[in-house]
């Protein structure tokens, strides 16, 4: 997992748009939009204000005056998984949004203007996994992955630190990606772990692990955000205090300690606290 940075003023370089492929900005769309801002503003200490209004009523998280993060509200009578879902960049959404189609994905929402933001269009992966597609203007995103020159601190407390892609196996679906944004991929070898690594001009963006059986039978392939703590154990009391669940408690990993937890709507997510 890499550190997430994110810019700083709009009038510097790094208000650029991302690289293509680069993880830019993770959303949320729930039923109940207060009650929700309510658990993670207190879980992650984000403050709110309102954001383009196309998809409904919806508000961008901030921390420290920084955009982290989306959450929205859906229709009352649109029943869909309530999930975190990855934007990835496109210098052009349309065109990359016909590419997830001749690749045997699907486009469900868009592409569509996101007012003065961007452009912006919600696809799947063949193996059914929703991901969003970005195309900055006034609204560049949030930085996921650190990338060499962008200013901000590493690891910052509320902040998305990585994505990854939890499917039933790698390589299949690896390919979709690869052709979709033009990925280099890194496989981890193993026998009995199924991992690659997804790579944006040389640097590490997102993963894709392979989990065969134990994906959830009620969930089927996703997108699962990291999101950095400073201590997993005392946030995952705290999660639990406010109405989450923990799916995994915490444990060590290489990257961290780590937990996989809900929250209140079952949106899953993970907490990460970067190793000392």
């Amino acid at each position: 997992m890499t550190q997430a940075r994110e810019s700083a003023g709009p009038n510097d370089e790094a208000h650029a748009p991302y690289a293509s492929g680069t993880p830019c900005w993770v959303s949320l769309m729930v039923h109940g939009l207060a009650t929700t801002q309510d658990f993670y503003g207190e879980l992650f200490g984000w403050e709110f204000q309102p954001g383009p209004p196309q998809l409904g009523p919806y508000l961008r998280a901030l921390l420290d005056g920084r955009e982290v993060a989306g959450v929205g509200q859906l229709p009352p009578d649109l029943h869909l998984p309530i999930a975190w879902t990855p934007y990835l960049a496109s210098a052009d959404v349309d065109q990359t949004a016909e590419t997830v189609r001749l690749c045997g994905g699907t486009v469900g929402v868009g592409p569509l203007d996101a007012a003065e933001a961007g452009r912006m269009a919600i696809c799947s992966d063949p193996s059914g996994a929703v991901f969003g597609i970005w195309q900055a203007a006034a609204h560049r995103g949030a930085g996921i992955t650190g990338l060499p020159g962008l200013p901000g601190l590493p690891g910052t407390p509320g902040t998305p630190a990585w994505n990854e892609l939890l499917t039933v196996e790698s390589v299949s679906v690896a390919k979709f990606y690869e052709s979709v944004f033009g990925y280099e991929e890194e496989p981890v070898i193993s026998a009995d772990f199924d991992y690659v690594t997804l790579h944006v001009e040389g640097r590490p963006v997102a993963g894709i692990h392979g989990v065969g059986h134990a994906l959830p039978r009620d969930r089927g392939p996703h997108w699962m955000t990291y999101f950095e703590v400073a201590d997993a154990d005392e946030a995952v009391a705290r999660l639990v205090a406010l109405g989450g669940q923990v799916l995994k408690p915490p444990r060590d990993s290489e990257h961290g300690r780590v937990a996989w937890v809900a929250d209140p709507e079952g949106a899953r997510f993970s907490l990460v606290q970067s190793p000392h």
